[in-house]
């Protein structure tokens, strides 16, 4: 019984010592662009009422949540995805706002997958909202800080897809498509299961025009050129707006530098309903899953009582975090902790001398000298914890001072540190 104790439920992992330091690292360097970028931090609850993420908002599948109740009755989730706690939060305390709003978070997302597969059930999200905007501006501002987060965190190659949900849209409402038949081609489309839309597509009473195009949609993936073609293939209004906007965002793009790092593709869809206009993910080696997703939805906001519109992004933490690692890319760590050593009777000057480090904003590790324990031993403990010097006690007034990872030693008196 004790033994099975030790180990974590299907789908989720404990993270600690060197792993641990890393991703702490990632994620203060992805946190510090956001700053830069000018958003403002939010944290929401890890669990919150069902309705929260409920079928009307767009979000995850019920039978994808982790569900339970409280004293009251009340169905609550552990939250499964993020951005509809932030609507929630802008139109309780942002109602009034109409000029733009910039919040970034940092938490951790459940998901009860069917079956395990490898994939985690408990992940960690960096994400950014921008909302009150509904500029091309904002579009291009979310992927160019997308774009800056993962050249931060050392990747230097990857490769960031645009679609527009409502180029898809569009076209399945030109269709006459209902709800049930869109959700079946969205599903046959995310599989790729050409044989299954061909079926579907050549059954529905439409135009051989509208049917070329939903059966080409794989095939418009690339650059701008392809958005050229995918505009002389169709009419519809809606869908012609849609590419217009995108072209639009690779203009601004291209002033940001960044255009290098975008592809385009008009047959992407996303889990999420509630996306309503350009919906994007990041991809690179090592990791056969995005390591971002993000996307525009100008109606979710307003579920919750505020018409605004907005866009967002999240980085997959431990998605990027498995690439770094396969492409072997460093995330740097310093041992920045220092270990006093001393013997018992030296336990007043071991203290002073923490305390007047620790003043000075050093990291102090402090730790008695035990009888069968050699020195040795200490500079391989400090070496395995990530501890970069020791300060033996030798003496009231002597100190060794010790490198862990080379084991060099020096003297100095307690006086040479105090001063």
């Amino acid at each position: 019984m004790v033994e099975k104790l030790l180990h974590t439920p299907e789908g989720v992992r404990d993270i600690y010592n060197a792993e641990c330091e890393r991703k702490l690292r990632l994620q203060n360097h992805l946190h510090h662009v956001m700053k830069l970028y000018g958003y403002k931090d939010i944290q929401t609850p890890t669990f919150e009422f069902f309705d929260i993420f409920s079928k009307e908002r767009g979000t995850v599948a019920a039978r994808d949540m982790y569900k339970f109740f409280d004293r009251d009755g009340n169905t609550l989730v552990l939250r499964p995805d993020i951005t509809p706690s932030i609507a929630r939060c802008a139109a309780k305390y942002y109602k009034e706002e109409n000029l733009p709003i910039r919040l970034c978070y940092m938490g951790n997302t459940f998901i009860n997958n069917g079956s395990y597969q490898g994939k985690l059930k408990e992940t960690t999200q960096l994400g950014a909202e921008l909302i009150n905007d509904d500029s091309p501006d904002a579009d291009a501002e979310m992927l160019a800080l997308t774009i800056e987060c993962l050249l931060k965190a050392g990747l230097k190659e990857f490769q960031v897809e645009i679609g527009e949900a409502d180029f898809f849209r569009g076209l399945v409402e030109e269709a006459g498509f209902g709800e049930e038949e869109e959700n079946q081609l969205r599903v046959l489309i995310e599989k790729k299961n050409m044989f299954g839309v061909e079926e579907l597509i050549l059954s529905k009473d439409i135009n051989i025009e509208l049917k070329t195009v939903f059966l080409t949609l794989p095939e418009l993936f690339g650059t701008l050129d392809k958005l050229m073609e995918a505009k002389a293939m169709t009419k519809n209004e809606r869908a012609l707006k849609a590419i217009e906007r995108l072209e639009q965002l690779y203009t601004i793009l291209t002033a940001y530098g960044l255009e290098k790092y975008i592809t385009f593709d008009l047959g992407m869809l996303s889990k999420y309903n509630y996306y309503t206009g350009i919906i994007f993910r990041a991809y690179t080696y090592g990791t056969g899953d995005t390591i971002v997703n993000g996307g525009r939805y100008d109606n979710l906001v307003g579920q919750f009582g505020k018409d605004a519109p907005a866009i967002g992004m999240a980085i997959l933490a431990d998605q990027l975090m498995l690439a770094l690692s396969r492409q072997k890319i460093e995330i740097k760590t310093e041992a920045e902790n220092t270990l006093i050593l001393y013997k018992h009777e030296l336990l007043k000057n071991a203290v002073v001398l923490a305390g007047h480090f620790r003043s000075q904003e050093m990291k102090i590790e402090l730790l008695c000298i035990k009888e069968n324990t050699t020195l040795e031993e200490y500079i391989t403990y400090a070496r395995h914890s990530g501890i970069g010097g020791i300060l033996y006690f030798e003496a009231a007034e002597m100190i060794k001072v010790i490198d862990s990872e080379n084991g060099e030693m020096k003297e100095a008196t307690i006086q040479d540190f105090m001063q």
